[in-house]
């Protein structure tokens, strides 16, 4: 039923029980994985290019790694997985992936935020649940 999963990781307990879901799902139907990480650092926009900018941006890109590696992990039945790191929006990204790499299902994690915090930030699984072309389940 699927050929490929994106799971989108962020190293958070949410995304590592999604990543459990995609990975059973992956081996029953022997779908390929991509998994993707999304460096977010909209925050350093418009401030001068210097050494601190650059280091920080080293260390959100090593975590992204560390992500990645984490979810590699959860892999006791060797299913093919691809990387892909990224920066930008998370919801953005998690959509223009999937959409370039012609995915069947994506399989995330819940913000696990609720409250004020969801009303001001909004939810990534909330933007890609309602804009996604493809099938969404969201792992709480």
């Amino acid at each position: 039923m699927y050929k490929k999963i994106l799971v989108p990781t962020d190293g958070s307990e949410f995304a590592k029980k999604a990543g459990k879901h995609a990975l059973f799902l992956s081996k029953v139907s022997g779908a390929e994985i991509v998994a993707v990480s999304v460096t977010e650092n909209n925050f350093v926009n418009g401030l001068p290019l210097d050494d601190e900018i650059y280091q920080l941006n080293q260390i959100l890109k090593e975590r992204s790694e560390e992500n990645l590696k984490e979810f590699d992990e959860l892999n006791e039945d060797d299913v093919k997985i691809t990387h892909v790191i990224r920066e930008g929006s998370p919801a953005r990204v998690i959509l223009e992936v999937a959409q370039e790499e012609d995915i069947d299902l994506i399989v995330m994690g819940s913000s696990g935020k609720s409250g004020f915090d969801r009303f001001i930030m909004g939810s990534v699984a909330d933007k890609v649940v309602n804009s996604a072309k493809c099938a969404v389940l969201v792992v709480h």
